[in-house]
């Protein structure tokens, strides 16, 4: 089964909130091995189980259990197409049912339910890892993005009826009270917010039917390309994670993704692609990301690339840019 992903701007909003914590974003992906340069790419896609190791890692730079609820400080959108069809939807009912039906757009890992129930309406997410357990703090970064967005599309200062969290409570469940303005509880296997059905059936000021039929079409268009293109996008997060301990084999990517080599090589070809290339070009993004760290020395990197030897790695580089990895360094 192919790794679930998460959408870049989704993983962009969650960079921004360890940065309000005071972490070095770009530091830790290069410790992590993943590939900062990809966020600006709309279309690029993180593992779910290197989202784990994200917020786990932040959560111990940081010491604070509660980091993934800064995201409601951040102000730019975390999952655009997603989030216009939200807005332009005639009330936050019809919004929700909107965010169930694109939500594998922003993260295949997260199960997104909205049901109508007669206490209220219940909004419920379940985040699934590949290999790694999820930490609490994908979840609740979720929960945290999301009220702060209704507030914003409404104007209103919503408070859900009740908010629910997986896990024990932590020792300073404040910065929860203080969000979500809720009564809270803690201990349940998943997390969901509660609401009343007259805040989900009040009319939206953004709502707009002709632009919701619009962005109903941009977002049915986005899961058609994802589905015919995301295959590069997650050999290449394979390469990102093997990298370090050597060149990869192409035997060795294609038993991660659990296909044959020549199901591999065939799909990519089918993307326009080869493994050749796709390694190429990843090593490529890296090492640009790598030297505009000032910490990692040349041969540090030489081995975060999986080359044997540094004279591979000072070779390659020149062919890429023409110039040696010092001399870029020192232009940057």
């Amino acid at each position: 089964m192919p790794e679930r992903t998460t959408l870049s701007s989704w993983v962009r909003g969650i960079v921004q909130s360890l940065e309000l914590e005071g972490l070095d974003s770009r530091a830790l992906f290069a410790e992590l091995g993943l590939d900062f340069a990809a966020l600006d790419d709309p279309d690029a896609r993180f593992p779910q189980d290197a989202m784990s190791r994200l917020w786990n890692r932040a959560v111990e730079l940081s010491g604070n259990p509660a980091i993934a609820l800064n995201i409601a400080r951040v102000h730019t959108p975390a999952f655009p197409v997603v989030g216009y069809a939200l807005m332009s939807s005639r009330n936050l009912g019809e919004g929700f049912e909107r965010l169930e039906r694109y939500q594998r757009i922003i993260a295949e890992g997260a199960d997104l339910t909205f049901r109508r129930l007669p206490e209220g309406c219940l909004y419920r997410i379940v985040v699934h890892g590949d290999r790694l357990p999820v930490p609490r703090q994908s979840a609740e970064c979720s929960l945290a993005s999301l009220i702060a967005m209704l507030r914003w599309i409404t104007g209103r200062a919503i408070k859900p009826l009740e908010v629910r969290l997986a896990g024990d409570a932590p020792q300073n469940v404040e910065p929860y009270r203080e969000l979500f303005q809720a009564p809270l509880s803690f201990g349940h296997a998943d997390c969901a917010m509660l609401f009343s059905h007259e805040d989900m059936a009040a009319p939206l000021p953004t709502a707009n039917e002709e632009l919701a039929r619009l962005h109903d079409r941009f977002a049915g268009e986005y899961l058609a390309r994802f589905v015919s293109s995301r295959f590069s996008h997650q050999t290449r997060q394979v390469l990102c994670r093997l990298l370090p301990q050597g060149e990869p084999k192409r035997e060795s990517v294609a038993q991660a993704l659990h296909l044959s080599e020549r199901t591999l090589q065939r799909r990519l070809q089918e993307e326009g692609t080869s493994y050749q290339q796709l390694l190429d070009d990843t090593r490529r993004e890296l090492a640009q990301q790598y030297l505009a760290t000032p910490r990692m020395t040349l041969l540090e990197i030489a081995y975060l690339l999986g080359f044997s030897e540094p004279s591979n790695f000072f070779r390659a580089f020149r062919r890429w840019f023409g110039k040696t990895p010092g001399e870029y360094r020192e232009e940057l």
